[in-house]
């Protein structure tokens, strides 16, 4: 029942998405590294990031990383299916992404820089994988907040095909658009590889670097 035989690299239609349910994800233990309960409010002067790079387990510790980052958390976007649970997910048949949502601090890092670990810790050429996860749950996304993130995110894209396509690699296919509701995942994959160091980590890059100096 489980979407065996379901187009992976296909946006699955609406009308044909899991129905979901109404009841929110439970969300009971706090960020494994800060101690922060994962549904804290966004402090005053700090702003939100969200971003889909391939399987969330790697990308979020690509961002808890980050000095300036203050809270990250992954999760599921994009997708049609009401409050998803990662086995629905796996079939390819809710719509969804694999996210990682980031609380920041623009005093200390700018989404500029976000943009530029974004851009430079996967390969966004690939379509619906990342490596070899396959699926429309690991496309490339950047998902914004505001026009300016809009305006920081389409130009970051332009910068860094122009790079691309200087070092003879192939055209972006990341989705950049305003940002969709935000659904946790389970518990256990919040922070999991610090809970679990030796774990799976799925996601590369190109070998090209982002252009610095993007205006934004």
């Amino acid at each position: 029942m489980f979407g065996f035989g379901a187009k992976k690299t296909a946006m699955v239609a609406a009308g044909d998405a899991l129905p979901g349910r109404a009841q929110p994800m439970p969300v009971t233990e706090p960020h494994f590294i800060s101690g922060l309960p994962l549904k804290s409010p966004v402090p005053a002067g700090m702003q939100v990031a969200m971003f889909g790079m391939g399987c969330f387990w790697g990308v979020e510790r690509k961002f808890w990383q980050v000095p300036g980052v203050w809270l990250t958390m992954v999760g599921y976007a994009g997708g049609f299916t009401p409050n998803p649970t990662y086995k629905e997910t796996c079939t390819q048949l809710t719509g969804h992404n694999e996210v990682v949502r980031v609380i920041f601090d623009p005093a200390q890092v700018s989404y500029a820089q976000l943009l530029k670990l974004f851009w430079e810790g996967h390969d966004p050429t690939q379509g619906m994988r990342q490596g070899n996860d396959v699926g429309s749950t690991y496309r490339s996304g950047i998902y914004v907040f505001d026009a300016a993130q809009m305006a920081a995110a389409e130009a970051s894209k332009a910068a860094y095909q122009a790079a691309l396509t200087a070092a003879g690699r192939g055209a972006i296919t990341t989705e950049i658009v305003a940002a969709p509701v935000f659904y946790y995942a389970e518990d256990y994959h919040q922070q999991y590889l610090a809970k679990n160091p030796n774990g799976y980590c799925g996601i590369g890059g190109t070998g090209v670097t982002c252009p610095i100096g993007l205006g934004v």
